[in-house]
């Protein structure tokens, strides 16, 4: 069963305190900086979302390369990188005109890029309310072809859990950050559940 360490408060802060090689890959999401939640789309109105502030900024990955180890960062475009041969890359094929038809992720793997198509609408049955949440495939697919079997993963910007949960049904283990409580909470609930359903064999 996997291990699973879930962290509430501020990434910069908690990476800290972690042991030295208690990571094996991190793959990590974090906000653009672009305002995409303080605008909500039509469809994310009529479900009840209200703008929010949370990617106004750019952070600086800095940080998170320091740590020395395979890394996958989402909007990877957005942000100041090395440069990269091995982009992994998720192709909408449903996204509205207004959106961009992929989403890309940048690597430090001397690999060739790939990509998954997988749409929007698919994702539907598993949202919670987390305006850039992932799908569970997307982040399955990456695992079982990035990462090993017992690996620890480390996602600083967790979120609502989605790599957390896809570690619990690949067999890896697990470090979430998230420093929004209303996120926290429900990545907590949604990753207990997976445990649960790997336990009962579901």
């Amino acid at each position: 069963m996997s291990e699973v360490k879930l962290l509430l408060g501020d990434c910069l802060e908690l990476m800290k305190e972690l042991p030295d090689n208690s990571v094996d890959a991190v793959i990590t999401d974090p906000p653009y900086g672009i305002s995409f939640a303080s605008q909500p789309t039509k469809w994310q109105r009529r479900a009840g979302m209200k703008p929010t502030y949370w990617d106004e900024t750019t952070y600086d990955m800095s940080f998170i390369l320091s740590i020395g180890k395979p890394t996958i960062i989402f909007g990877g475009n957005y942000f100041h990188l090395p440069l990269a041969r091995c982009w992994l890359i998720w192709v909408k094929p449903d996204a509205p005109p207004s959106m961009g038809n992929v989403e890309m992720a940048w690597t430090n793997f001397d690999k060739p890029s790939k990509h998954i198509n997988h749409s929007i609408s698919a994702t539907n049955a598993e949202r919670i309310g987390h305006p850039t949440q992932k799908p569970i495939r997307v982040m399955k697919w990456i695992l079982l072809n990035y990462t090993k079997e017992n690996d620890t993963i480390l996602d600083p910007f967790m979120g609502s859990g989605t790599t957390g949960v896809a570690c619990v049904q690949t067999g890896r283990n697990f470090i979430g950050i998230e420093i929004e409580k209303k996120y926290f909470e429900i990545a907590e609930k949604r990753i207990h559940d997976a445990q649960q359903q790997m336990r009962l064999g579901l």
